[in-house]
């Protein structure tokens, strides 16, 4: 398995590289390409993605990617490397899961899946000034192509788990041409999965519900502004942002993210949570798995790494951003002493 690594701003490196000591632990034989993309990268060379850094990721089979810290005004020349690998490589879905590791007697747990359309939407990217720079329009695109393949994404997570239910959320009630073609189109591919039970929701009652009674989802899918949000609001359920990992799906590629961004506060202080990068790792072993004939292997490896997570989370050493005063290495000889 070829994988690039780009670690990007911030605590990106330092997570990125607590993470890739797991992961050659486990799965020595994987060939790792390290590349350069970010903010830094930007300053630097004046291109947040350099040609080099696409071509490595276009010729390996998945990219682990760290952080970005993006500029909160307009920077000319400045576009989002993540957004641009995205699109360069086709990575259509985004897979975010929320688990609430920590039993709490009387609270429900969750286990739920946000599948997000990652290439259209609000986040197409067709924007424009009218009215001499007084008007602001961003066009929303809604295609059948992308629809189709989403919702076949996610109906096909929903029917490999225990629940089998599928939360389609829109708000075609009142974007009645593009979530109504989302909805319709929609609807039509779940009929194709039988085992799949299928409700619909508008997208501020799932709101609602996502932060009040999540353990009521299984597999929610939505389009890209949309599962941008939802995703965000679920992670609460998990511990937060800082503990959130995400994995977007092309047909041959994928790339895997922590969420938790570039956090400059702390960057080089040795304190990173590195734990929504393993998740990273978690959800790799996973994607292996249903891409290579020793499925069982893939398997076990993201099933032994979810239980150490899920140990350390209970149990600790505890970064400071969980109330403890562990460092990154601290957590990363813990995780590497609960599987070996």
């Amino acid at each position: 398995m070829k994988l690039c690594v780009i670690p990007g701003d911030g605590i990106g490196g330092e997570v990125i590289t607590a993470a890739r000591t797991v992961l050659t632990t486990m799965l020595p034989e994987v060939t790792i390409t390290e590349a350069e993309a970010g903010w830094h990268t930007f300053q630097q060379t004046g291109t947040a993605l350099p040609e080099a850094t696409l071509s490595a990721a276009q010729q390996a089979d998945a990219v682990l990617f760290g952080a970005v810290a993006s500029p909160s005004h307009p920077v000319d020349g400045y576009r989002s490397p993540i957004v641009a690998l995205r699109r360069a490589l086709d990575l259509y879905a985004n897979i975010r899961p929320t688990v609430s590791y920590k039993v709490v007697p009387g609270v429900p747990p969750v286990d739920l899946i946000v599948v997000r359309e990652n290439t259209e939407g609000l986040y197409a990217g067709r924007e424009r000034l009218e009215d001499n720079g007084n008007t602001a329009i961003t066009e929303r695109v809604v295609t059948r192509r992308g629809t189709e393949r989403i919702v076949q994404q996610a109906c096909t997570l929903a029917s490999q788990r225990p629940r089998r239910k599928l939360t389609l959320v829109h708000k075609a009630n009142v974007l009645r041409v593009s979530d109504g073609l989302f909805r319709s189109i929609a609807l039509e591919v779940a009929q194709q999965y039988p085992t799949v039970t299928v409700e619909e929701l508008l997208v501020d009652t799932a709101a609602m519900h996502i932060a009040r009674s999540p353990e009521r989802f299984d597999v929610v899918v939505t389009t890209n502004l949309f599962g941008d949000i939802l995703s965000d609001v679920a992670c609460i359920h998990g511990g937060g942002l800082g503990l959130a990992s995400s994995a977007n799906l092309g047909e041959q590629q994928a790339l895997f993210e922590p969420v938790h961004g570039a956090a400059p506060d702390i960057a080089g202080q040795g304190i990173a949570n590195p734990l929504a990068a393993l998740g990273c790792l978690v959800l790799l072993f996973e994607w292996l798995a249903h891409r290579h004939t020793d499925t069982l292997t893939y398997h076990l490896l993201a099933q032994s790494l979810r239980a150490a997570i899920a140990t350390t989370l209970r149990e600790g050493p505890f970064t400071p951003d969980l109330g403890g005063t562990a460092t990154t290495h601290d957590v990363i000889q813990a995780i590497l002493d609960r599987l070996f």
